[in-house]
């Protein structure tokens, strides 16, 4: 039987026998045992399987945070919106008592003083102006029927010919700005 150079013969090595031909080349086994690379495969699956939950973990975190900032961005440009309604209505409050105060001086200089007269109106027309300009509008409700959310009696009083609960009298209207009842009408109404 003839041998190949590099094979190694089978049965016992001898001291004497030469090393087979791929450690003489310094060439380590190309499979490492069995054992070893199932160890390897479970280390890196576990290291992918913690690497995807990290990162399941920071995408749910970083979706959460965009909700809350959206929630707190439409909750600030409300409170911002209710804030200049609230500041466009005290302003409002004040020159609406400018207004009463000129309606009383026409009324009490009915027929003194041409040149004061005009004065006046014109100054409580532009009062008016501005006030509608603004969205602010009167509430006259002589005629209707008295509603509590809109109207403030004063008084009532026994009226012939009118049904019980109607407004008869406006002793100072009121102002509303959109939807917001800024003063009620002060009425008196029919018993």
């Amino acid at each position: 039987m003839i041998q190949d150079e590099g094979a190694r013969p089978a049965g016992p090595v001898e001291a004497g026998d030469p090393p087979p031909a791929a450690e003489q080349q310094g060439v380590p086994p190309t499979t490492p045992p069995t054992g070893e690379a199932d160890q390897v495969e479970q280390d890196f699956e576990a290291l992918l399987a913690d690497a995807h939950k990290e990162r399941d973990e920071y995408l749910d975190l970083a979706r959460r945070t965009k909700a809350d900032f959206e929630n707190y961005r439409k909750r600030v440009a409300a409170d911002v919106q209710a804030a200049a309604a609230r500041g466009k209505g005290e302003v409002a409050r004040e020159v609406i008592d400018a207004v009463d105060n000129l309606e009383r001086a026409l009324e009490a200089s009915e027929g003194d003083g041409d040149g004061l007269v005009s004065g006046v109106e014109m100054v409580l027309g532009g009062l008016r102006e501005t006030l509608k300009k603004h969205g602010i509008e009167v509430v006259d409700p002589k005629g209707e029927k008295f509603d509590p959310n809109q109207h403030e009696a004063l008084s009532t009083m026994p009226v012939e010919g009118t049904e019980s609960g109607t407004v008869v009298e406006v002793m100072q209207k009121g102002y509303r700005m959109d939807e917001q009842l800024l003063r009620p009408a002060r009425v008196v109404v029919s018993a």
